[in-house]
């Protein structure tokens, strides 16, 4: 696909992994729009089921020997793991029901906020599957979805954002992430670009 002079890389859904990221209804009740956010994300996993993509359920939830690792100088967590609000097995914490797990994805359980953070399988398991493309989406978009974008580009993932299967508290912060901070390193996109994009991928890989 072309806009202007941007050619924008195509996706090859056998390479690729949809990374729907801390969509828990503790995070989602402090995003505007947590329906129109979560139907989104619901697209995108319908994309991915349908096209073969690899599907990874990213959530953040605190053993309660978790929770006591937190030192008090981590702003973040501190407060979280002290309240409780973070506790794993909790309602709060479980991936929204209406994005269902089916066999052969992969749901990752971080302590911190990037989905590389610590010592989740994400890598190990994304070099299994021979993914070289990411396509992301959660909340909020100052958190998790800036860091694990940030250090997924260092790790020289080709990215794809999902602006749209993205929201933040503020957003203001959304917008000046998703326009001015992430284009550097991610192709934004919509949910509705995917199926174009991967049928473009195919058509490229088949010759």
């Amino acid at each position: 696909m072309t806009t202007g002079t941007h050619t924008t890389p195509t996706i090859d859904p056998a390479r690729t992994a949809l990374l729907l990221m801390d969509f828990q209804p503790l995070v989602l009740g402090a995003v505007p729009d947590p329906e129109g956010v979560l139907a989104r994300a619901g697209e995108a996993l319908a994309w991915a089921r349908a096209h073969g993509a690899h599907v990874v359920f990213v959530r953040v939830a605190l053993t309660e020997e978790d929770a006591a690792a937190v030192p008090a100088h981590n702003k973040t967590f501190s407060q979280a793991a002290a309240a409780g609000y973070l506790t794993d097995g909790t309602p709060a914490t479980a991936v929204h029901e209406s994005l269902k797990a089916e066999e052969g994805d992969l749901t990752v359980r971080k302590i911190r906020i990037s989905a590389f953070a610590g010592d989740t399988d994400l890598r190990a398991e994304l070099r299994a599957r021979n993914v070289d493309t990411l396509v992301l989406a959660g909340l909020s978009t100052g958190g998790v979805v800036l860091t694990t974008l940030r250090q997924a580009a260092d790790e020289d993932y080709r990215l794809f954002l999902l602006a749209d299967a993205t929201a933040d508290p503020d957003p203001e912060v959304h917008q000046v992430l998703v326009e001015k901070v992430f284009p550097s390193q991610a192709e934004i996109i919509s949910t509705a670009d995917l199926a174009a994009l991967s049928a473009a991928g195919r058509q490229g890989h088949s010759r």
